[in-house]
């Protein structure tokens, strides 16, 4: 794997720890691993540092060295039972008075296996050494000496001081100590942690913020005293010693590990936490070795026939006991017993150990040796699949294991982290609601999307214009150039009302820097058609609107949060207008507006209705006018709620709502978190194949909503959405608890005649999805509980599986996953058909993953792109990564990875189902040959005095697995199919059999045993039977050992041959030539064995001289074979074909289906494909329909408190003199000494105010989600007509089928219907949580 050198930073947990030495330090701490109480770093102090010998900032995930591999790798590989089991049979057939076969027929395929698996096995450790040393050898600028000096990663150690650039990852935890940006500020990006893009603000200590020069920082001294290791990516605490100072530290001082410096030309950090002690790789966790479900079962399956071959063994030597006794004795003068052995006991016991010998290939070890060659096999189809090669990105899909091929097959769980994975993480603005009027894509009247024509070019007239910016609509642009004043004021609130940045390297080339994407978004937007954000101040913000310089004086800026959930300024134009500019969600600036503006709130209600059923994030805007003396007084009492000491984050809550009151509503954004192409389809194939995916984004709340209707996994027609929000153990129980009886008391109301069904087995039954558990019982009415075996009624299940999603935020799932609450909401969340977790850490995406695998006992996936996703990738039983825009790490980290969300559908339902059914049909065929082949020996036993004597000649024995019957079923286990890969996409219910593990469990693999032993009995006493009367043409009798060992062995490799030949589903060239080939291979070897050339070079070793010739001549030993061939394949035949017309599976009836598409096709093109044209483009919105008066917020902003008060301050802005003297003149006009004045005068009424409007905010609103989002309430909501009119297979067919151009993107329209199908019915849509305050009150940060 080639590793290219500008990869971010990869994450992996230390596999061989670091031991640390035990000193008795001075402080008395001990610093032993797990054990540490508290760190203590000086700066500049390498030698005191190394003294509490903490971890270097090396990172090392290989398992093995040139020394070490040869004794660690054999140690592991004989932890494996069969490999341990060889071992053992190896050591009995060195015995030569138990042995009756060579010692060579079990070493060569044990060498072979060991061999082969050390390969591999040195292989993936040679590139985690590569991957290892371009981390370790990474450079960094550490200040040694007072010196800036190169130093590699590795050598990187706690105390030092480290220069970061521009763009560069940060190389351990640090202290920040200065930066280039005033005031020790910095600009980090976190996406490697928690998946935000947004920018995020750390500032330095002021004592340490001075200390910029290289000189002055090598001065410096200062000793950290702070908590330990830890895995909690929100807190931070500490407290720095110098000069005889103390000074707290928190979170704000520290840059993580995996963030990336952005915006920010230099910075300086002292080394806190290196290596395994990052923060980030706390949150890694441990590499597990990954085992598939078949080979655990494997496992349990060479236990049982060890056991069975036991117990043959008690009986071979219990017969060979009594023959000793009662016949054998009657031999003992001319043929005595051979030393050591003196009596039928010791006789029987070594007989006991011979039979274990012959017949240990019901397990050969060549199983094992097949069951890794398929899978590589299966791992680079994997790789070849040009429909899983991204040419943009020249990404192909790599199989980075071999041994989880068959596991894909068997998925049930999907767990997705959002932004990277689903979400390209780019933000368009796509459409625009203007005083009434909607701007965008044009839609016709069926609703289907017009051919889009080229983008505006806004060059023409805009030299400012960015070119990037795509819009396709003409007439926003002839309004904005005709001087519509609603839409010049539009633009205007965009231009104004945020937070960016701007930077201006040459004449007209500009560069925001946004802190979140949405705003840049906006900004952008307004700068395209003429409103050009130029520059800011502290106090002034100067745009260039339509060509003409405007400057604007900015008196304040009402900071957004995620109570509030709008963001306004307060700016004065340079005719001496005050306005209020505001943006927000519509459920909250609906309730703040004027009464004139009730009509065209309900026109924009409308629109926004149809983005948001689009999937956009949209945000409505508004204005209000305000007059000299209302800015005064409001003025004065801002600013003593700003001032106060106590409660000031409520005081200027209240200052807020009381000033954003009365707005005039300007229209509504409408911005599209641009999916990965093709999500909703994949999606939704995932669904038809009872696939649960659950999303876990470190993302806020609103945004993982909004993508969740973006990609269809919330929908409009679902009964309900439950958000759980809870702060407390006691709330977030009564939230899952209401939730439940919510889901329970729908289910019965749409399917009244079965609530005794409902009632039955609600208690203590699983939900929607098989969820088991008593816990539930305690919130059921009426409960009664049902015995274990009880499954719920299928209907009741479907429905109940079908129509809910479930909504948590990190702070609730740390409640939910606590252990006396974990099957709770286990339990509630499995009965939904949608689970979105937001605000998670790694760390608890780890837990939701392991909780599921704990207690569903389910396949589980997990697929994400970023290091915030490694522990999630590492802890599920298969591990994706996206090769994305965040870097290789999840890559890394991951079992395979491809560039885009969409392959998944291909990787599960064509490869993973492939895989599955060939390694089944490889083990059944496996079992079946192994068994036919040794039990002969068993009947065998019977007649020869259970003296341990082989049916076969003992190369026969040794090339029966290797040579004759090998290839055959190693081409079936690589190449079979049952259905064409196109067949699997558009029939996604034939994934199902591998998630209930039909095709390879304890049943089947009996089933295989008994007709093992079917044909061995037939293989033996048919030829026994025959052969004991029969005689050559001449009258010499054919009743011989030898003629009788060809005879059963050539009918063995017929009857197995024409087996095969029966269970391949699908024929290659490849089949054809193994299966004949081997065929002839055993003849060819057969005769070459028996000739004389052999036998005169090796007499003591071929014994069989000329049996082939002599046996194979005769007429009746063909009749014989040809007999026992019959025998034994009659019976399967006759099972199948019956099978197959009373009960056929549903690949069987595919394959019919395709058949007579086969034979009906016409010419020019193919049948059930008459749609053609109608799919939707893969990653388009779909056509809309009307939602007949629901109403869902489409609110989403990914925005942070804090940098409307960074602006005011001008903590954020090098100024030079020149605008320093023009913000302090203009603060030091007349309007601004009468504020003064004012305020002077009634500070103390000001200060007194009380807090009127204290939690209106968030009191007053509509939950994000609810039905009522209007402000006039549900009386006067409009009610949306429906646009289209479609029958649902029509709207199955919109949904479901994928462009033609793709075969992994194949229709499943014919299939079935569509799981989303809009009805025109009102959502209904609640936060499962009491009524007021709403169930989204407050966010927190991700490690709540």
């Amino acid at each position: 794997m080639t590793i290219p050198k500008d990869i971010p930073e990869k994450w992996f947990p230390i596999i061989l720890p670091l031991k640390r030495k035990k000193e008795g330090l001075s402080n008395a701490t001990k610093i032993s691993k797990g054990a540490e109480e508290e760190r203590r770093v000086r700066a500049n102090d390498r030698e005191y540092n190394e003294k509490f010998q903490y971890a270097s900032n090396c990172i090392m995930t290989s398992k093995y060295n040139i020394i070490t591999f040869l004794p660690v790798n054999l140690f592991e590989q004989f932890q494996e039972v069969a490999n341990t089991y060889f071992l053992f049979l190896l050591i009995l057939q060195l015995i030569p008075q138990i042995s009756s076969l060579s010692w060579f027929t079990t070493i060569v395929p044990l060498v072979l296996v060991l061999s082969i698996t050390a390969v591999k096995d040195a292989t993936d450790d040679y590139f985690r050494h590569k991957s290892d040393n371009q981390v370790n050898n990474r450079q960094s600028q550490v200040l040694i000496g007072g010196i800036l000096q190169k130093e590699k990663w590795m050598n990187v150690r706690v105390g030092d001081i480290i220069k970061l650039e521009n763009n560069q990852f940060v190389a351990a935890d640090l202290l920040l100590l200065s930066s280039s940006e005033p005031h020790g500020l910095c600009y980090i990006e976190t996406a490697e942690l928690d998946g935000e893009t947004n920018m995020k603000v750390r500032q330095s200590l002021s004592v340490t913020s001075e200390l910029g020069d290289p000189n002055n920082l090598a001065r410096f001294d200062g000793e950290v005293v702070c908590e330990p290791p830890n895995n909690k990516l929100d807190r931070f605490c500490g407290t720095l010693y110098w000069k005889d100072c103390k000074y707290p530290l928190s979170n704000q001082n520290m840059l993580l590990r995996g963030c990336v410096l952005r915006n920010t030309e230099s910075c300086y950090g002292l080394v806190i936490f290196a290596g395994p002690d990052t923060k980030l790789m706390q949150n890694s966790g441990r590499t597990k070795f990954k085992r598939t479900s078949i080979d655990r079962l494997m496992n349990t399956l060479v236990l049982w026939i060890f056991g069975f071959l036991v117990c043959m063994g008690v009986i071979l030597a219990i017969g060979n006991a009594v023959w000793e006794k009662e016949v054998g004795a009657l031999f003992q003068s001319f043929l005595p017993w051979d030393p050591p052995v003196d009596n039928f006991l010791f006789s029987a016991f070594l007989s006991f150990w011979s039979y274990v010998i012959i017949l240990n290939t019901v397990v050969p070890i060549s199983l094992y040796v097949s069951v890794e060659v398929i899978r590589l096999g299966h791992s680079y189809f994997i790789n070849w699949d040009r429909r899983m090669f991204c040419s943009r990105s020249n990404t192909a899909a790599e199989a980075r294991t071999t041994t989880l091929n068959e596991e894909l097959g068997q998925v049930e769980y999907i767990f997705s982290d959002k932004t990277g994975t689903l979400t390209q993480n780019i933000m368009i603005f796509n459409k625009c609601s203007i005083n009434g009027h909607a701007y965008g894509e044009v839609m016709n009247i069926l609703g289907a999307q017009q051919k889009r024509i080229q983008p505006l070019d806004f060059s023409a007239w805009n030299p400012l214009a960015d070119r990037d910016f795509c819009f396709y609509d003409q007439s926003l642009l002839e309004a904005v150039m005709v001087g519509e004043p609603a839409v010049h004021e539009f633009f205007r609130v965009l231009s104004l009302c945020h937070t960016v940045m701007s930077e201006e390297k040459s004449e007209g080339e500009l560069l925001y820097k946004a802190q979140s994407p949405d705003e840049g978004a906006l900004v952008t937007a307004a700068r395209n058609f003429g409103f050009v954000f130029r520059s800011r101040t502290p106090g002034t913000v100067t745009t260039q609107e339509l060509g003409k310089a405007v400057t604007y004086t900015l008196l304040a800026i009402l900071d957004f949060n995620n109570i509030r959930k709008r963001m306004s300024v307060i700016v004065r134009n340079p005719e001496g207008r005050i306005r209020l500019y505001c943006k927000g969600a519509d459920t909250v600036l609906f309730e703040r507006l004027h009464s004139c503006s009730h009509e065209l709130m309900n026109i924009t209600s409308d629109h926004l209705n149809e983005y948001a059923g689009d999937g956009l994030r949209t945000l409505a805007v508004a204005y209000r006018d305000l007059s000299e003396e209302q800015w005064e007084e409001w003025s004065e009492r801002f600013r003593g709620a700003d001032k106060a000491t106590d409660c000031r984050d409520d005081r200027l809550a209240a200052a807020y709502e009381e000033i954003e009151q009365d707005m005039m509503l300007l229209g509504a954004t409408a911005i599209e978190d641009k999916l990965q192409e093709g999500v909703p389809e994949t999606i939704a194939i995932l669904s038809l194949a009872n696939i649960k995916i659950w999303v876990l984004t470190g993302d806020k709340q609103e945004t993982a909503v909004n993508i969740g209707y973006s990609c269809k996994m919330l929908t409009d027609d679902m009964t309900e959405i439950f958000i759980v929000n809870g702060h407390t153990v006691q709330s977030v129980r009564e939230e899952l608890r209401k939730a439940r009886e919510r889901m329970l008391e729908s289910t019965r109301t749409r399917d009244g005649g079965k609530e005794a069904e409902a009632q039955g087995w609600g208690g203590a039954c699983a939900f929607g999805n098989g969820c088991g558990g008593g816990g539930a019982a305690n919130w059921m009415p009426d409960e009664r509980k049902c015995p274990p075996s009880q499954a719920p009624p299928p209907s009741l299940l479907e429905l109940i599986s079908g129509e809910f999603a479930l909504i948590i935020s990190g702070h609730s799932l740390a409640h939910a996953l606590e252990a006396d609450m974990e099957r709770e909401f286990l339990e509630t969340a499995c009965a939904c058909r949608a689970v979105i977790c937001c605000r998670v850490t790694p760390l608890q995406k780890a837990l939701v993953v392991e909780l599921v695998k704990r207690h569903k006992k389910a396949v589980t996936l997990a697929i994400g792109d970023g290091a915030n996703d490694v522990s999630m990738i590492k802890t599920a039983h298969i591990g994706v990564g996206i090769s994305g825009q965040e870097g290789i790490q999840a890559v890394l980290a991951s079992d395979y990875s491809f560039s885009q969300f969409r392959f998944l559908q291909r990787l599960l339902l064509v490869h993973g189902r492939w895989s599955y059914l060939r390694m089944c049909r490889f083990l059944c065929y496996f079992f079946y040959k192994n068994f036919a082949f040794t039990m002969v020996h068993f009947w065998f036993g019977f007649f020869c005095g259970f003296s341990a004597q082989t049916v076969y000649d003992q190369y026969f024995i040794t090339l029966y697995n290797i040579v004759y019957t090998s290839l055959p079923v190693l081409a079936m286990g690589i190449f079979d199919q049952d259905v064409p890969e196109q067949r699997s996409l558009e029939y996604p219910k034939l994934y199902e059999p591998g998630q209930l593990n039909l095709l390879f469990n304890k049943r089947e693999f009996f089933i295989c045993i008994a007709q093992g032993i079917y044909t061995s009995v037939v293989l033996f006493f048919i030829p026994y039977g025959v052969l004991s009367y029969a005689t050559q043409s001449n009258g010499v009798p054919l009743a011989d050992y030898q003629t009788f060992a060809v005879t059963t062995a050539t009918a063995l490799v017929i009857v197995v041959s024409v087996q095969i030949a029966l269970d391949t589903g699908y024929w290659t060239a490849i089949n054809h030539f193994f299966i004949w080939g081997s065929l002839g291979t055993y003849f060819t070897i057969l005769f070459a064995m028996h000739s004389s050339i052999l036998f005169n070079i090796f007499p003591k070793q071929f014994h069989f001289l000329g049996s082939a010739y002599n046996t194979l001549g005769q007429p009746v030993v063909w009749l014989t074979i040809a007999l026992a061939t019959v025998i034994c394949i009659a019976p399967v035949l006759a099972f199948r074909f019956l099978k197959l017309d009373l009960k056929p599976q549903l690949s069987d009836t595919v394959r019919y289906t395709q058949l007579v598409l086969q034979k009906k096709r016409k010419p020019g093109g193919r049948a059930g494909r008459g749609v053609g044209g109608a799919g939707v483009a893969s990653g388009s919105t779909l056509g809309r329909l009307g939602r007949g008066g629901s109403r869902r917020s489409g609110y989403a902003f990914a925005h942070q408190e804090g940098f409307g008060e960074l602006i005011t301050s001008g903590k954020n802005m090098r100024l030079s003199s020149l605008a320093l003297a023009t913000f302090a003149s203009r603060h030091s006009g007349s309007w601004i000494d009468t504020l003064r004045r004012k305020k002077h005068a009634n500070s103390t009424g000001a200060q007194n105010t009380p807090p009127t409007g204290e939690d209106s905010a968030a009191s007053s609103q509509a939950p994000p989600l609810s039905t009522s989002s209007s402000a006039a309430g549900e009386a006067e909501q409009p009610c949306n007509e429906p646009v289209l009119h479609h029958s649902p297979d029509d709207i199955a067919l919109s949904v479901i089928r994928c462009p033609e151009r793709d075969v992994g993107e194949c229709s499943t329209a014919t299939v079935q219907e569509a799981p989303f199908m809009w009805k025109g019915t009102g959502a209904r849509i609640s936060g499962a949580s009491s009524p007021s305050p709403p169930p989204i009150a407050e966010e927190t940060s991700s490690g709540e």
